[in-house]
């Protein structure tokens, strides 16, 4: 198998709100999504909202359960005021702030926010793991 992560599927309850939430992000829907997807380019992965429901049943598992799925999407940036900066936008956007931007044990400094449907995203600033000119993350 090829070392790849292709696309990332959140299942969420309600479509249209979920879209919204990310396009006030400033991310533009991609033109191949329809009233049962959404779909947004992120610099060569895509990420996509699908009915929660529906997205379960296709994988052939229950829908229910609640609390931390043993998951966090994570968007690194240059600079800890630029974590600051994206976790205000993301709350702007109707996101909930679950851990305000902090220096972390690691060495970084980071904060996480809850989509509207529950998905945690980590905001990372890692020094150790710069982001190229495109904004691509390579580990060392």
């Amino acid at each position: 198998m090829e070392q790849r992560l292709s696309l990332v599927t959140l299942g969420v309850a309600d479509l249209a709100r979920a879209r919204a939430f990310y396009e006030r992000l400033g991310w533009p829907a991609a033109a191949s999504g329809n009233e049962q997807v959404a779909f947004f380019n992120l610099g060569g992965i895509v990420l996509g909202l699908y009915g929660r429901t529906a997205l379960a049943e296709d994988a052939g598992v229950p829908a229910e359960g609640a609390g931390f799925s043993g998951i966090t999407l994570a968007h690194n940036v240059r600079s800890e005021a630029a974590v600051d900066a994206t976790l205000a936008e993301a709350l702007a956007a109707g996101a909930t702030l679950v851990k305000p931007g902090q220096t972390v044990f690691w060495g970084g400094y980071s904060g996480h926010f809850a989509d509207p449907d529950g998905h945690l995203w980590e905001v990372a600033y890692n020094p150790f793991f710069p982001l190229d000119d495109a904004g691509r993350l390579t580990a060392p």
